[in-house]
């Protein structure tokens, strides 16, 4: 009798797919965040920023796989989806998560300047919300800030 292992992808999998959408941002001359969504274990939708490709300054990662996620789902509710991104989530992109009632979101690096889930703003938890976002941080944290330090620092 044959067994087969099967490995099922983990958080660090996830993250390791959302930095390389951030790398492609970033030779794209993209601030560079990645992104991706996962519907019962499948990767729906993923990219990276794309604000200035599109002209567009809600062009974020999150929001363009949020849009994604919800045209391949044919759904504007993501109930039961995960969110991975490289970056804190602004309070834009967190306000988008609760409005499609993504389950769960897993991040990389603290964003003090302006990331809306615990360091500036803590918008996905605020008691007055229909919907709650659990929320796993500083998955391969040290790669994104490095990611977006390297980008930022290339750029002085």
């Amino acid at each position: 009798m044959l067994f087969l292992l099967i490995r099922m992808p983990t958080d660090l999998d996830y993250m390791q797919l959302a930095l390389e959408e951030a790398r492609a941002s970033a030779a794209a001359g993209e601030v560079p965040i990645g992104a991706l969504l996962v519907y019962e274990e499948k990767v729906v939708a993923r990219s990276g920023n794309r604000t200035i490709r599109d002209n567009d300054p809600t062009a974020h990662a999150e929001i363009v796989v949020l849009r994604e996620a919800a045209r391949v789902l044919d759904n504007y509710r993501l109930a039961g989806s995960s969110l991975y991104v490289t970056l804190e989530p602004c309070s834009m992109c967190a306000g988008a998560m609760i409005q499609a009632r993504i389950s769960k979101l897993i991040y990389g690096a603290e964003d003090p300047r302006g990331g809306a889930v615990r360091s500036c703003f803590e918008v996905l938890s605020h008691p007055r919300l229909n919907h709650r976002v659990e929320v796993i941080s500083g998955i391969l944290a040290q790669e994104s800030s490095a990611l977006l330090q390297s980008f930022f620092g290339a750029r002085r």
